[in-house]
């Protein structure tokens, strides 16, 4: 293998801040290289400048030892750099076939596209990583899943031979992280040269052959041999201090029951669902992603309407037909998908966080208490640490993690009696997820009640008190902290998927 890729003390400035400083390393042909950071450590400024996106204000990119001048996307496209983002570059309007031979339509020798070969061409190229996908349906139509497979199609039909990857399993199943994951072998066996950015350590040990660690815009290190580093070092070249446990686990004493759902049936549920929840506990939710967990949190959140069952608070029945009626009983839900649920993104940060609870500040019913609200905001802005330029800034433009915290501080200044947290540190740094942990530990020391679910099993063991899991739109069983064992509880949530062989991406000719 030689080095096929490298950054030579690569910076970018932007006015006030110094996102890169000096960032060099190599990547050689056939290696899955890990980069590895906090939110904001540098990794997307870096892959937008190997994009093409970005200019760099110093340094250069080298590939095969020529060195680039990206003036856009399409030179880094040309050069054969392909980037698949965790938010997705799709057109949802427009079919597969079009959205893989965008800006390449073949023609026609009277100059009009020719569909029956643009379609023909896609059913190949789908065909080279085992999707059967009707080439003219829609991308609004498919699942995150399948449309992030449409982008590692699109990198294949360009004949990339630099690829990276931004977060990538953060939205897909187990199976579907099985078959990116074999996908990834083949493309490294095939001489491909790999970037891989992921939150999730065990990815990175699973899938890579070397990792780089970024902190504040600098590269820190380069660790070579995998076999040879292990989690907490890594998290400690992150952070820049030492994390023993992440999770931070704090025991308290629980109450009676607070929250009551018995034979609760709706939509993503197959069998009734029936749980407990403590006064001061964290009830996580464990399963595979699409194994009604999110779908059953919707049904007590009012987001979609239960058809049988009963939901109490305290003892009280509840009737609740939407979200509206669980906020007014102190129930809230930050919702998994932050940036479609969770936000308005091109709202600020002050009217994220007020845009619920000014129905309690306004002025005669229908003034808005401006003074109140920003009062509101700083103290959530200095309570929550929320990293923002200003309290006008728009939340849209915050890293994942402050966006969270945005959804907390909006629920935060409610009365809140039941906090449920859909994959709370999705897309979240490390050192932003222990900030997250510890004020989910704090809530629950005043008094409330968390419901957290993730498909993350070891946050969940780390920071619930109790663990219900479900596969397939049940629940399955429940365990208490004393009895966590990850082998009994995968056997429990993953039995579809133990042992099988996802099929070897097809070979696909230069």
């Amino acid at each position: 293998m030689t080095a096929y890729l490298q950054f030579q003390s690569v910076s970018k400035n932007f006015p006030g801040v110094r996102a890169l400083d000096g960032v060099s390393f190599k990547v050689k042909s056939g290696e899955v290289r890990g980069l590895i950071g906090e939110n904001g450590a540098g990794k997307s400024t870096l892959l937008k400048i190997l994009s093409g996106a970005y200019y760099p204000t110093e340094g250069k990119i080298i590939i095969n030892g020529t060195p680039q001048d990206f003036q856009g996307t399409r030179d880094a496209l040309n050069a054969g750099v392909a980037i698949i983002y965790q938010e997705l570059n799709l057109v949802p309007e427009m079919t597969v076939a079009e959205n893989l031979l965008l800006g390449h339509f073949p023609l026609k020798r009277s100059g009009f596209i020719d569909f029956k070969k643009m379609e023909s061409i896609a059913s190949e190229e789908l065909s080279y990583i085992l999707e059967e996908i009707d080439p003219n349906k829609k991308i609004k139509e498919l699942s995150i899943g399948q449309r992030q497979m449409i982008e590692i199609a699109k990198a294949l039909l360009h004949n990339a031979d630099i690829i990276a990857f931004d977060e990538p399993t953060s939205s897909l199943s187990d199976k579907e992280t099985i078959r990116l994951f074999n996908i990834i072998k083949n493309l490294k066996d095939k001489g491909k040269s790999i970037i891989y950015v992921s939150h999730r350590m065990e990815e990175i040990f699973k899938i890579c052959d070397s990792v780089t660690v970024f902190r504040d815009g600098r590269m820190i290190e380069t660790f070579m041999e995998m076999d040879k580093v292990n989690h907490d070092l890594l998290v400690s070249r992150m952070v820049g201090r030492d994390i023993k446990d992440i999770y931070s686990y704090r025991s308290r004493p629980l109450g009676n029951t607070v929250l009551k759902a018995e034979k609760i049936i709706g939509p993503g549920l197959k069998k009734a669902a029936s749980f407990e929840l403590k006064k001061g506990e964290i009830l996580g939710f464990f399963g595979l992603v699409g194994a009604g967990r999110s779908e059953l949190m919707r049904l007590i959140y009012g987001a979609e309407k239960h058809s049988d069952g009963e939901i109490s608070l305290e003892g009280k029945q509840l009737r609740i037909q939407s979200p509206r009626n669980a906020i007014d009983n102190g129930i809230f839900f930050c919702p998994e998908d932050r940036k479609d649920d969770g936000i308005i993104p091109i709202r600020s940060v002050d009217e994220n966080i007020n845009i619920s609870v000014r129905r309690h500040s306004m002025k005669a019913g229908f003034f808005l208490n401006k003074k109140e609200e920003r009062k509101t905001t700083d103290s959530f802005i200095k309570t929550l640490q929320i990293k923002t330029p200003s309290r006008e800034n728009r939340v849209g433009s915050l890293s994942g993690g402050n966006q969270q915290k945005v959804i907390l501080a909006r629920w935060l200044a409610e009365d809140v009696n039941v906090l449920i947290m859909d994959e709370p540190t999705r897309g979240i740094d490390v050192g932003t997820k222990n900030e997250i942990y510890q004020l989910m530990y704090d809530l629950t020391e005043e008094g409330k009640s968390i419901i957290c679910v993730s498909s993350d099993l070891p946050e969940v063991m780390g920071v619930s008190d109790r663990m219900i899991i479900m596969r397939e739109g049940e629940i399955v069983d429940s365990m208490e902290k004393q009895d966590y064992s990850e082998e009994i509880i995968l056997s429990k949530a993953l039995p579809d998927i133990a042992g099988e062989k996802i099929p070897v991406l097809k070979k696909k000719e230069n």
